[in-house]
């Protein structure tokens, strides 16, 4: 696998390597010991996946407090915008955020660590997102950062009429509202 740390510290892309012949491709999609090598030791416990169709943005969510989370993002099945966005208070790049397109046929990931604020949109027509995480959910401190507060500048590649949210994504707060880790 090839890692590559992002202009952000601490988000890394991965590009993991494929082995394919007339049949199709075989891949390692993550390995422990290599992970750590590169990143730093992360202990995950939770494997989530989610199922969208086009234009379904979801975040900008992050867990506060002992329930903050990292995230080893992919998609299997079609292609979204990824965005991770810097909250961490000592952070000389806070309110910056990293903007990655995944795709199944990329089979890329991104490595999100905790203090980060994370949402993506889906590109293609569905997009099955599969994500690792190394605490488990916890309603009581999730908390939405609104994708679309000027402050933070995000390109979605997708006009906001076409852009579906759910209720609770549409009620997020500003960045000047968040509390930085």
């Amino acid at each position: 696998m090839k890692y590559v740390e992002t202009e952000i510290k601490g988000v890394w892309i991965i590009q993991p390597v494929r082995y394919g012949d007339a049949r199709g491709y075989f891949s390692e999609t993550f390995k422990l010991d290599e992970f750590q090598a590169h990143v730093g030791p992360v202990h995950f416990v939770q494997d989530n996946e989610s199922f969208s169709t086009r234009g379904v943005l979801r975040g900008l969510h992050f867990q506060s407090g002992e329930w903050s989370q990292a995230k080893l993002v992919r998609v299997s099945q079609g292609r979204v915008l990824d965005v991770a966005v810097d909250l961490r208070g000592d952070s000389p790049t806070f309110g910056k955020h990293v903007a990655v397109e995944l795709s199944a046929e990329q089979g890329n990931q991104l490595f999100i660590p905790r203090g980060f604020a994370h949402g993506f949109i889906v590109l293609s027509d569905v997009a099955q997102f599969q994500y690792k995480v190394d605490n488990v959910y916890a309603p009581q401190s999730e908390v939405t950062l609104a994708f679309n507060d000027p402050a933070l500048g995000i390109d979605w590649l997708m006009p906001q009429e076409d852009v579906k949210l759910s209720e609770k994504d549409c009620r997020g707060l500003m960045l000047e509202q968040i509390k930085p880790f």
